[in-house]
């Protein structure tokens, strides 16, 4: 049903403006709730679940936003770095690839969209700060009503460098991606797939190296033989890891026992 409705709505070159519209706003409040309240929204498997759920094909949107999600685990943006924006690849990526070509076209938009959104960052931070400026001088005026509009604003540039790529890339952009896709040799598609297979590894690498993976090593084996060999789902290797971080709890000593069960648990 949400496919058929979805395709209704689709022209042959992309999306109705209605689409493009929904997905914008909703790249708006994601990438703002990050800087407030958090949920969890801008998250790229969030993102790409609700762009999938928009354009009818939720698999997809799974696929590519767990992927990118892979790809950002041990990145933030520490002491204001600028990082990849994931969840707007996971939109636009999962939107083209729903018009033609699955997972591969959509990862193959989607990578260089979240590395591109970096300027786009850069440029809602660097706004941002007209804001504030004036912010200052509604402060030192004692205008309460000012201090605050500036304070709500402020989160406009973050929204539009977010909006409004994804509204052209969506409504504008995605007969012309189309083409570019179609265009390309099957030996740069074939780099994609293969540079999308292993950044998911790598992203798991750059968290193992901020974990004691010297002091709990056995663990790292147990749960790579669960998934290599015996070939175990994801929730299963997590519910064993679960089991065993008990089982470390009690035999710990019990003037250990509980900062041992902590740390068990954190890192099993």
């Amino acid at each position: 049903m949400l496919l058929d409705a979805a395709q209704q709505l689709a022209t042959p070159q992309g999306y109705s403006i209605g689409i493009a519209l929904l997905l914008a706003v909703w790249a708006y409040v994601g990438i703002v709730l990050n800087l407030g309240p958090g949920l969890w929204w801008q998250e790229a498997l969030v993102a790409g679940f609700v762009t999938g759920v928009v354009v009818g094909d939720i698999p997809l949107g799974l696929s590519v936003g767990g992927t990118l999600t892979l790809l950002s685990l041990g990145l933030w943006t520490y002491g204001g770095a600028t990082i990849p924006d994931f969840q707007t690849g996971a939109i636009v990526g999962t939107a083209v690839g729903a018009l033609g070509g699955g997972i591969p076209a959509g990862l193959a938009v989607a990578i260089p969209t979240a590395l591109l959104m970096t300027q786009a960052d850069v440029l809602g931070r660097a706004v941002t700060t007209v804001f504030i400026h004036a912010a200052d001088g509604y402060a030192e005026r004692g205008d309460q009503r000012g201090l605050s509009a500036m304070h709500l604003l402020g989160q406009v540039p973050w929204g539009l460098t977010r909006a409004i790529p994804v509204f052209l890339a969506v409504w504008l952009g995605a007969g012309p991606i189309q083409s570019v896709i179609a265009a390309l040799p099957a030996w740069f598609t074939h780099g994609l797939q293969v540079t999308g297979t292993i950044l998911p590894a790598l992203g798991f690498a750059l968290l193992l190296t901020m974990l004691p993976v010297r002091r709990f090593w056995p663990f790292l084996i147990i749960g790579f033989a669960l998934f290599a060999y015996l070939k175990m789902p994801i929730i299963g290797i997590a519910l064993v890891a679960v089991a065993i971080a008990f089982l470390y709890q009690m035999m710990q000593s019990p003037a250990a026992g509980t900062s041992g069960s902590a740390e068990a648990m954190a890192h099993v």
